[in-house]
């Protein structure tokens, strides 16, 4: 017993002298689209070239909305190191220069996107087709949000000031890697982020380009896996500490 008592203590010090290997990989949405303000829930812009955060000059709000297949290209068992989000702000109103806190919260409920695109600009949006996610509708025109305006964590995970036309990174932070982890861990429950901020500003709405345009947001993840090495001496270890527990005393 107290050999193998040993042995554990061993390889415990041996595993932990091994790195876990680290990777980074970028992946653009898998979906996404804008919530705009409407009492209906019967306009979207599920495929359109842009998305939008803030208000307009007439104070109608725009919330973006926009989810990664995690889990489909990460081993599962990772472990997140960091995350950043960057995305491209490419038209805004005429308080372009005017800083804008844009925060991103983790979705609570599942959503969809449609084949919906607005037309010119985008700012005004159009009919919601099938699956669209609205402002009432997380599914046009068969499920609806719990909370119009999207359902979301209200606690910020992370947030950028916004100025003008231009890139912008959103850093990480413990809560966007917690948000990271958990959609790994638990594809199910991956429901993206939604954008939002200077709500209560009218002429504060940004646009940002879409996954559907030449510049797609991208999240960067930093992740580690055991490496294959390690694993093997794992199971050689625990197969050594049966045998010890098994031979006569």
């Amino acid at each position: 017993m107290k050999r193998s008592i040993l042995l554990a203590i061993a390889i415990c010090l041996a595993i932990s002298a091994y790195p876990l290997r680290a990777s980074v990989i970028t992946l653009p949405p898998v979906r996404d689209g804008t919530l705009y303000q409407d009492d209906t829930g019967e306009t979207a812009n599920g495929s359109g070239l842009h998305l939008f955060a803030g208000a307009t000059e007439f104070g109608n709000i725009r919330r973006a909305v926009m989810a990664f297949d995690v889990a489909g290209n990460l081993p599962a068992g990772s472990t997140i190191n960091s995350v950043s989000l960057t995305m491209n702000m490419s038209r805004c109103g005429p308080t372009c220069g005017t800083p804008v806190t844009m925060g991103l919260h983790d979705l609570l409920a599942d959503w969809g996107e449609g084949t919906s695109v607005a037309e010119g600009q985008e700012g005004i949006p159009a009919q919601a087709e099938t699956n669209d996610a609205t402002w009432i509708y997380n599914f046009y025109a068969d499920s609806v949000w719990a909370n119009p305006g999207g359902d979301f964590n209200p606690a910020i995970s992370a947030s950028q000031i916004i100025n003008g036309v231009g890139s912008y990174t959103w850093a990480t932070t413990p809560q966007m890697v917690a948000d990271v982890q958990s959609w790994l861990n638990s594809p199910i429950t991956n429901y993206g982020w939604l954008m939002q901020g200077g709500e209560d500003i009218a002429t504060t709405a940004k646009r940002f380009d879409s996954r559907e345009s030449s510049h797609a947001p991208q999240l960067t993840i930093n992740y580690s896996v055991p490496e294959p090495s390690t694993i093997l001496f794992v199971s050689a270890g625990m197969i050594a500490i049966a045998r010890f527990r098994r031979r006569p005393k």
